[in-house]
């Protein structure tokens, strides 16, 4: 049976209200005597705080939704990158003494629905186009605070964190370019005016400027998979003159280094290739991926640290934070053959 208030509060000869206030943090005019008195009895009874009676107490849900892009009405876009950045917010919310609750969005309209909806304190979008980000409103958002990862967006309410994509990318082309190599191509998702893909491409077209190299041309379109990495990866040398691949993730990387494997083009040796994001998975593939790595164990922790002071405090940074990124040098590049 659970243990319930006024069972601790009888065995402690006090109010259910002085037991709920100091369960609850609200220990102002409840002597120290008296908390430990509660705390020890409560411990004692293995009283365990209702999350629906403390929300209700507290007018806080303590409830933090993270909302990820879905691709249609059954399944979220999980990508490696998701799912390590999923595990480090929910690690860093604990600390804070939050839950996290997953929500995939397969429409825009659905994230103001899901922000008004789930009497949330916070919650974190992962994943959206800047112009869904861009939309967003007090009147749409309500009373909950919000912060955006990886977003470009100039919305204020949303202002929350992001890696130097444009740093990035100028880093993977340079190292390219300083092995000697000129015909790189650019693989990546479609992309506008405005984003991470456009500020990765920007960056690796100034490593270019810099080089006093002519602007590439080698451009694929292509979705952050591995499944279309390696369908790129089987066609990619019949349809350029190539001799090393940026890639705007490492799963897309991985996908293209195995497709050319399957064709005899072998990596570093005909084609080097670069990733971005230093996933685990870089140290597990042959061979060993040369990347871009971004911090995202502070990524998600900043986005939390974000989002609390907003929380408890009302306050956020003017700007987004950006987090530093570094080449890491693995086995996958490689000076070209003359």
């Amino acid at each position: 049976m659970r243990v319930t208030l006024r069972e601790v509060a009888e065995q402690a000869g006090v109010s259910m209200m002085t037991v709920s206030n100091v369960m609850n943090g609200n220990r102002a005019r409840v002597s120290p005597s008296t908390i430990e008195k509660v705390q020890r009895i409560a411990d004692e009874l293995g009283y365990v705080p209702s999350a629906s009676a403390r929300s209700l107490a507290t007018k806080a849900s303590r409830l933090v939704g993270l909302l990820v892009p879905a691709a249609d009405e059954d399944s979220l876009m999980i990508s490696p990158h998701t799912m390590a950045i999923v595990g480090l917010i929910e690690r860093e919310l604990r600390k804070y003494g939050y839950h996290l609750l997953l929500r995939g969005v397969a429409h825009p309209d659905e994230v103001a629905e899901a922000l008004r909806s789930w009497s949330l304190d916070g919650a974190i979008l992962l994943g959206f186009l800047d112009e869904e980000v861009g939309k967003l409103t007090k009147k749409t958002i309500g009373a909950v605070h919000v912060v955006a990862i990886d977003s470009y967006s100039a919305n204020r309410l949303t202002t929350g964190t992001r890696s130097d994509d444009f740093a990035g990318a100028r880093l993977a082309a340079r190292h390219l370019l300083d092995l000697g190599h000129r015909r790189i191509l650019f693989a990546g998702p479609a992309f506008s005016g405005v984003g991470v893909v456009h500020e990765r491409f920007e960056g690796f077209c100034q490593a270019f400027a810099d080089a006093g190299a002519e602007r590439p041309g080698l451009v694929e379109t292509v979705n952050t998979t591995y499944a279309e990495g390696h369908e790129l990866g089987l066609v990619l040398r019949e349809r350029h003159d190539l001799t090393a691949v940026f890639a705007t993730a490492d799963i897309l990387a991985v996908g293209i280094v195995h497709g050319l494997t399957e064709t005899g083009t072998r990596v570093p040796q005909d084609v080097s290739v670069v990733g971005f994001d230093d996933l685990d998975l870089c140290n597990y593939v042959t061979p060993k991926l040369t990347t871009i790595s971004q911090d995202i164990a502070r990524k998600a922790s900043t986005a939390v640290s974000i989002l609390m002071g907003s929380i408890e405090k009302g306050e956020r940074p003017k700007q987004p934070v950006t987090i530093d990124v570094s080449l890491v040098e693995r086995e996958s590049t490689a000076p070209v053959r003359t």
